[in-house]
């Protein structure tokens, strides 16, 4: 059997698991982001890795390789973090230095969202001629897609949805981007600005509008019509065989994407409706990244393409 090491890298913590070919999750360790110090963050990375291996009875000869996903924008051909919002990397070379610490590894690196988009892609077991996307919905809003078995990655930019216009009803322009609109950090500040006095928090919110509250009923319609507007421009532009949704707000309410269902069919045509049946949760919910960082670990000794 062989395994392989996935880390995923956050603000928050750091996680690093081993998982064997059936993408099971052996062991995990996890550990504090430090962002405020660029060394010391990196240390923290090391710590965890130190930390699952120790862990895990497993030979060390038996891990193929370490995938490693990296939130922002990343060079994967050169291992290097070019840019991320929440930690204090700019052109960090993570992989030359993970080499430092663990020279027998053979290591890759990519974004935490395609990491978790290549999760998918293997669970669901899709023609290699197929087109799939996998949308987050969490603290930001970003996709990724992966087409005959390779992810498009345009100039470097390719799947950021989040930037994209939608129609809100929440923006005096009646117009904001889609991270603005439906993300969790936007539907937060829809919450406090519309049910201060009732002192809903975003989980409240979600829990009333299940239990049938009718206050929250107007606040939801108008943020699943941003997010299908959104969708629907995936729809129109890729017609994919397969859009899986995850991400910490969907992943917790799943009842979102029927919801999301229903307001989409407002823009389809007829010839378009079969994407409905496309349209699936995560399976991995929100170990997709993790999971996905380990099975491109796995990946340096085959010859899939994503």
């Amino acid at each position: 059997m062989a395994y392989g090491l996935g880390v995923d890298i956050g603000g928050t913590k750091i996680a690093s698991v081993i998982i064997n070919e059936n993408a099971d999750i052996l062991c995990r360790s996890e550990v504090k982001s430090r962002p405020n110090d660029e060394s010391i963050m990196f240390k923290q990375v090391v710590l965890s890795i130190e930390e699952v291996l120790a862990e895990s009875k497993i030979n060390k000869n038996e891990i193929v390789g370490m995938g490693v996903g990296v939130p922002g924008k990343v060079d994967c051909q050169n291992g290097i973090a070019i840019y991320q919002n929440n930690l204090p990397w700019r052109n960090f070379p993570i992989t030359e230095k993970l080499h430092d610490y663990f020279p027998s590894s053979k290591i890759t690196i990519d974004n935490d969202v395609y990491m978790a988009a290549f999760a998918e892609w293997k669970l669901a077991n899709t023609d290699n001629l197929d087109t799939f996307v996998y949308v987050t919905i969490s603290t930001g809003v970003s996709c990724s897609i992966i087409h005959k078995g390779s992810f498009v990655r345009g100039s470097g930019f390719a799947g950021e949805i989040g930037l994209f216009p939608v129609l809100s009803e929440f923006s005096p322009k009646g117009v904001a981007n889609m991270e603005q609109s439906v993300s969790g950090s936007a539907i937060q500040k829809i919450v406090e600005t519309n049910f201060e006095a009732e002192g809903f928090s975003i989980i409240d919110f979600f829990q009333e509008y299940q239990n049938g509250n009718p206050i929250t009923h107007s606040t939801m319609n108008k943020i699943i019509k941003s997010l299908a507007h959104g969708i629907y421009s995936i729809v129109c532009l890729l017609d994919p065989h397969r859009i899986v949704f995850g991400g910490g707000v969907i992943n917790k309410n799943p009842f979102l994407l029927d919801l999301i269902k229903d307001e989409i069919k407002n823009y389809l045509i007829p010839e378009q409706f079969s994407v409905l049946e496309r349209m699936k949760l995560s399976r991995f919910k929100e170990n997709s990244g993790i999971v996905g960082a380990g099975l491109k670990g796995l990946n340096l000794s085959n010859d899939s393409k994503a």
